[in-house]
């Protein structure tokens, strides 16, 4: 297999109290990350790797989910946290990550998954489920306010090859600021 990466802008995501949720939006929990960011509106990216197999077609999948915090370069890596979790209790090839159930993740505020868990099926329904999901994953990402008092949104993109568990992971400045949050949906393997 061989794999290009392109980037695409979703838009900003608006985060009114600066705790960021990884989540399957369609099956959703509230328990932000530890790291916190100061609140407002950050850039969301979409990195869709365009696989290519040597005896199929190629494929567009969605592998990872960015957000921005800031503009500067990413000095150092590590698993983004929950309360509780403990990264020195993992094996060598263990992580820990939100589960996907419906096929789909997002990157968003904590108000925003709390004012979506309480929209009835019906209003998720109409709003995230369309009746034809559409081929390219950009064309499928769907982007919508959920708290219309502060404005927090959710960007729902579909999660690589589907259900499963996912790492986010956070990106910090040489000087120990966040300056992004990803999520990898594990659709290029990692070296």
């Amino acid at each position: 297999m061989t794999y290009r990466v392109e980037a695409h802008d979703l838009g900003p995501v608006v985060l009114p109290s600066g705790r960021v949720v990884g989540c399957d939006p369609l099956v959703p929990h509230t328990t932000p990350f530890v790291d916190t960011v100061p609140p407002g509106r950050y850039p969301v990216t979409a990195w869709v790797a365009v696989v290519h197999t040597d005896d199929g077609p190629w494929q567009r999948r969605i592998t990872a989910l960015q957000v921005r915090v800031a503009d500067e370069p990413v000095a150092t890596w590590s698993m983004a946290l929950l309360p509780g979790q403990d990264p020195a209790a993992l094996g060598d090839e263990d992580f820990f990550g939100y589960p996907v159930d419906a096929g789909t993740g997002t990157l968003a505020d904590e108000v925003a998954i709390a004012a979506l868990c309480e929209w009835d099926y019906e209003r998720v329904e109409e709003t995230f489920i369309p009746a034809r999901i559409p081929d390219d994953p950009v064309d499928a990402v769907i982007t919508t306010v959920v708290d219309e008092r502060t404005g927090a949104n959710v960007h729902l993109v579909g999660s690589g090859w589907g259900d499963g568990v996912y790492a986010t992971y956070v990106g910090r400045t040489a000087d120990g600021r966040v300056a992004s949050f990803v999520t990898d949906f594990r659709v290029v393997p990692h070296e």
